[in-house]
């Protein structure tokens, strides 16, 4: 594998549904379903090197952009995984083949555990906090996949940038009409 260190306090961008932008930092809603590289149940944050791919990984299939809050990150974190450069060979086991593949196509649909879900379990497994890793919806884009779980025993951080504390500090404004 091929590490990298990141930062101190390299941007980073996640669009959220504005909903739930008082929880900015949690991972709590890629747990749900799961995501590229998190099974369900399995908390994982997904940012991006640009507020652009951030918004076009957000809108997913849709053919319109659904409302979104775009929040910077400063990201601090030693030994993440680096994919961007793709799969080699010789710094890839074969499983890293399949990065790109439809995990939604293959949990949804044919009810197949995705090979990335078992590419986040390696990586955690072994102590990396992430995965840096080419974005599927813009392949110039690159994306960053961050489990808060490690952030404790490998000292990432991962924080909100919210100087003037725009953010909702709860969902308070979201009651049901």
């Amino acid at each position: 594998m091929i590490f990298t260190d990141l930062g101190p306090g390299a941007s980073f961008y996640r669009a959220l549904t504005p909903r739930w932008a008082y929880a900015a930092e949690s991972g709590a809603g890629a747990a749900v379903a799961g995501g590229r590289f998190n099974r369900p149940g399995v908390e994982a944050r997904y940012l991006a090197l640009t507020p652009e791919t951030a918004l076009l990984e957000y809108q997913a299939e849709s053919s319109l952009l659904p409302p979104a809050t775009v929040v910077t990150f400063l990201v601090t974190a030693l030994r993440i995984v680096d994919f961007t450069s793709g799969y080699d060979p010789e710094h890839w086991p074969e499983i890293w083949r399949e990065v790109q593949c439809n995990w939604k196509e293959w949990a949804f649909l044919e009810n197949v555990e995705p090979p990335t879900w078992i590419i986040g379990d390696l990586v955690r497994e072994a102590g990396h906090p992430g995965i840096l890793y080419r974005a599927v919806r813009d392949p110039l884009g690159t994306c960053l996949v961050l489990f808060p779980e490690l952030a404790p025993t490998t000292g990432f951080t991962a924080r909100a940038h919210d100087p003037d504390a725009r953010l909702p500090k709860d969902g308070s404004s979201w009651k049901p009409h």
